[in-house]
C-alpha cells in the first residue's frame, strides 16, 4: 500500500494558471509561485465578479491517537461535490512546521483525498509563516531596543508580555534569560517563545479583512506594561509599518489543488487549542466569492475549532454557515469508551456504546446551541462492523441528525458523494445560526456560557494569576471582546485523561490575557502550553532526500 507522500508523487497536476482560469480568476490577478502554486492578488476580492457561495464547516469528535480523519474528509467531500455536479472550493489552513517534524503530522489530508503539492504545503509552501515569524521578531526586536535606548514610553521589562517566535517544536525556548554579556548587549530580562501559530500575529493576518485592516490591529497589539500599569501597544513603538510591510505579500490567499483538481485556498494556521484555528478570513472570502459551495474546517474537536469559528470568526467577519460536518471514526469512539489502541480493531458493541456520548454532545452543540444544520460524517476503516455503524446511525437519528459513510481515504471523491448529497440537502434548509454568548455579557459570564453550553462543566473558577487580570481587563476597556480559549485538545475538561462526555467537573483558568491586534482575549486552562515540544522519537528522524531532491517519509 503506497503512502501518502507516494500518492501525491504519483498524481499529476495541472498548472495552477489552469486551476485559477476554472475559477474566473484573469491572469492579471495570478501571481505564480512555480508552476503548482499561487497567490491571488486582494484586489480580486473587490474587483472580480461577485458571488457568494454556501459555507460548509468540517468539524470533529475530540482527538484520539486513533485518529479522525478530519482534513481527509473535507478534501473528499470537496471532490465529492464536483462530482455530482457542484462548484466547489477547498478553505484549509497552512501546516506548521512543529507537527510536520513532531508527532502530530501534517495538514494536507491523507490517502487519495490530498492537497497538492503535498510537500510544499507541509513544509515552506510560499513563506508566509515565515513573514509571521519575522514580524513577530522585529517587533520583539524594537522593543527591547526602545528599552536599550532610553525607554521612553517608560515600560517595565518585568511586565513584557510580548515573545520571540520560531515555527518548530523547541520546548528549550519555553522560558529563556536574554541580554546578558553587558550593557552593550542589551537589558538582561527573562523572555521565552511562542510556536509561531501561537504568535498573535497569526490570528491578526488571519482576521484581518485587507491591508489597512492588518496595519490597525498590528498597532493594537500590547507587547508589555509600564510601570504604572499601562499597556503599551506595536503602534506605540512605531512597528507596525515594518511589520505590514513584512506581511503584505502573505495576506494574499494561496491557491493550490486536490488530487482531483479541485481548487484549494490554503492560508493562515492557528493551532485551535491555543489560538482561534481557523484559516483566514480573506481566504474564505475569496472562495465563496469564486465557488458555489465552500467546504472549510477548523482545528481539533468541535469543542475547540468550530467554537472559535462560529463565536469568533464567523461574528468578526460577518459569515454565516450552511451546514456543519462533524467527522467520527468507529475506533475513535471506541477509545472514548476505555479501549486501548492495540484493540481498537475488535467489534466491542458495549465500549462503542460508551464512548458515543463524546459524538452526540458535539452534534447536540452545533444543532443545540448553534442553531445549525449537521451531518456526522463516519470515516470508514475496513475493520468497523455493520453493526457498530448501525449503532451510530440509530443514536445520531435520535437527535434528528443522519450519518452518511466517507470512504474519501481509499475511494477519493467517489466515496464522498453520499456525503456530499446529504451536504447540499442541508444547505437549502433555513437555519437559525446564533452564538454561544453575547458580546456585552462579562468576561465571567462569557467564560461560565463556553464551559457549561459547550463542555458541559458546572462552571469556570479563576485561579492564579485570572482574577487580577480579569479585574485588568475590565479597567482597561477589554471586556466586550469574544473569547479564545487555550485548552487541551483531548477533552471537553481541562484535563486529557478524561475522556468521553465527562460530567461534574470544572474548567480553571489560570491566565487571561488581551490579543487587542486579533480582537480577542485568550483563557488558558490546565496545563496549555504555547510552545510545544517533540515526542520522544519525531517524524523528522524518518524523513529524508534523495539524490534528486525527492522527500520520503513524509507520511
Amino acid at each position: 500500500m503506497m503512502s501518502d507522500i507516494e500518492i501525491a508523487q504519483a498524481t499529476p497536476m495541472r498548472p495552477i494558471n489552469e486551476i485559477a482560469e476554472e475559477l474566473h480568476i484573469p491572469d492579471e490577478y495570478v501571481e505564480n509561485y512555480g508552476k503548482y502554486k499561487a497567490k491571488i492578488s486582494l484586489d480580486y476580492l473587490s474587483e472580480g465578479p461577485q458571488k457568494n457561495g454556501k459555507l460548509i464547516l468540517v468539524t470533529a469528535i475530540t482527538p484520539t491517537p486513533a485518529g479522525e480523519g478530519k482534513t481527509t474528509t473535507t478534501v473528499g467531500l470537496a471532490d465529492g461535490l464536483r462530482l455530482i455536479g457542484k462548484q466547489s472550493i477547498v478553505a484549509l489552513r497552512e501546516p506548521s512546521l512543529g507537527p510536520v517534524f513532531g508527532i502530530k503530522g501534517g495538514a494536507a489530508g491523507g490517502g487519495y483525498a490530498q492537497v497538492v503539492p503535498m510537500e510544499d504545503i507541509n513544509l515552506h509552501f510560499t513563506g508566509d509563516f515565515h513573514a509571521i515569524g519575522a514580524a513577530n521578531n522585529l517587533l520583539a526586536a524594537m522593543l527591547d531596543n526602545h528599552i536599550q535606548q532610553g525607554n521612553s514610553l517608560n515600560i517595565d521589562p518585568r511586565r513584557i508580555t510580548w515573545k520571540r517566535a520560531v515555527d518548530m517544536n523547541d520546548r528549550q525556548l519555553r522560558f529563556i534569560v536574554d541580554g546578558l554579556g553587558g550593557r552593550i548587549n542589551g537589558t538582561p530580562r527573562e523572555d521565552g517563545f511562542d510556536i509561531t501559530v501561537a504568535s498573535e500575529i497569526m490570528a491578526v493576518l488571519c482576521l484581518a479583512s485587507d491591508i489597512t485592516d492588518l496595519k490597525d490591529r498590528l498597532s493594537r497589539i500590547i507587547v508589555g506594561y509600564t510601570y504604572d500599569e499601562q499597556p503599551v501597544t506595536a503602534g506605540q513603538l512605531k512597528a507596525a509599518g515594518a511589520m505590514t510591510a513584512l506581511l503584505k505579500d502573505a495576506l494574499k490567499p494561496n491557491l493550490v489543488q486536490t488530487l482531483e483538481h479541485t481548487p484549494a485556498f490554503i492560508h493562515g494556521g492557528p493551532f485551535a487549542n491555543i489560538a482561534h484555528g481557523c484559516n483566514s478570513v480573506m481566504a474564505t472570502r475569496m472562495a465563496l466569492k469564486t465557488g458555489d459551495y465552500v467546504v472549510t474546517e477548523a482545528g481539533f474537536g468541535a469543542d475547540l475549532g468550530a467554537e472559535k469559528f462560529l463565536d469568533i470568526k464567523c461574528r468578526m467577519a460577518g459569515l454565516k454557515p450552511d451546514a456543519v460536518v462533524i467527522v467520527a471514526t468507529v475506533r475513535a469512539l471506541k477509545h472514548h469508551g476505555g479501549v486501548p489502541k492495540t484493540e481498537l480493531s475488535q467489534e466491542n458493541l458495549p465500549a462503542l456504546e460508551k464512548g458515543l456520548p463524546n459524538l452526540l454532545q458535539h452534534v447536540e452543540n452545533i444543532t443545540k446551541v448553534f442553531g445549525l444544520p449537521a451531518v456526522v460524517a463516519i470515516n470508514r476503516f475496513p475493520q468497523d462492523s455493520e453493526a457498530e455503524l448501525e449503532l451510530i446511525e440509530k443514536k445520531c437519528r435520535e437527535l434528528g441528525v443522519n450519518v452518511a459513510l466517507s470512504e474519501v481515504w481509499a475511494k477519493g471523491g467517489e466515496g464522498g458523494k453520499a456525503l456530499a448529497e446529504e451536504v447540499v440537502r442541508l444547505c437549502e434548509q433555513k437555519n437559525d445560526f446564533r452564538f454561544s454568548y453575547d458580546l456585552d455579557m462579562s468576561i465571567k459570564d462569557k467564560l461560565d456560557a463556553i464551559a457549561k453550553k459547550i463542555y458541559h462543566a458546572d462552571g469556570v473558577d479563576l485561579i492564579q494569576n485570572a482574577p487580577k487580570q480579569l479585574k485588568q481587563m475590565e479597567s482597561l476597556g477589554f471586556d466586550k471582546m469574544p473569547i479564545c480559549m487555550a485548552k487541551t485538545q483531548y477533552s471537553f475538561s481541562d484535563d486529557q485523561t478524561k475522556l468521553g462526555a465527562p460530567r461534574d467537573f470544572r474548567i480553571q483558568v489560570r491566565n487571561i490575557k488581551v490579543s487587542a491586534g486579533a480582537g480577542f482575549l485568550v483563557a488558558l486552562t490546565g496545563d496549555i502550553m504555547t510552545m510545544p515540544g517533540l515526542p520522544k522519537v519525531p517524524a523528522a528522524e524518518k524523513i529524508d532526500v534523495d539524490e534528486k531532491g525527492r522527500i520520503s517519509g513524509l507520511f
